[in-house]
């Protein structure tokens, strides 16, 4: 199936055609698919199951959560910025945590 091209005017007044509201390939567009990604990583080791995964879980999402935080403050959304900012501090202090107790794996 062919991508079909619609006229400019066609665009703005139509209610049938879904339009992006976010740009391309921006920088806040790129933050956002790098940060979703690593979170869906997070989440495949939490579902794996495997307790030996569980740091990398960790840090991946407070990765990932603190990407999102950086593009609710691009987006100046309050309500992005606050959850995965309150979020990434969560998991820093469980990272702390796991290091003053000697439970990070590459530990020495």
């Amino acid at each position: 199936m062919t991508k079909k091209e619609y006229a400019k005017a066609e665009l703005e007044n139509s209610k049938r055609i879904f339009k992006s509201v976010t740009p391309k390939y921006t920088v806040d567009w790129w933050i956002k698919w790098i940060a979703s990604i690593i979170l869906l990583c997070a989440a495949a080791f939490r579902s794996s199951g495997v307790a030996e995964l569980a740091v990398y879980d960790m840090i991946l999402s407070w990765i990932g959560c603190a990407l999102w935080c950086v593009v609710g403050i691009m987006w100046k959304d309050r309500a992005v910025t606050l959850l995965n900012g309150a979020v990434a501090m969560l998991l820093f202090s469980g990272l702390i945590s796991a290091y003053v107790d000697g439970r990070l794996p590459f530990q020495g």
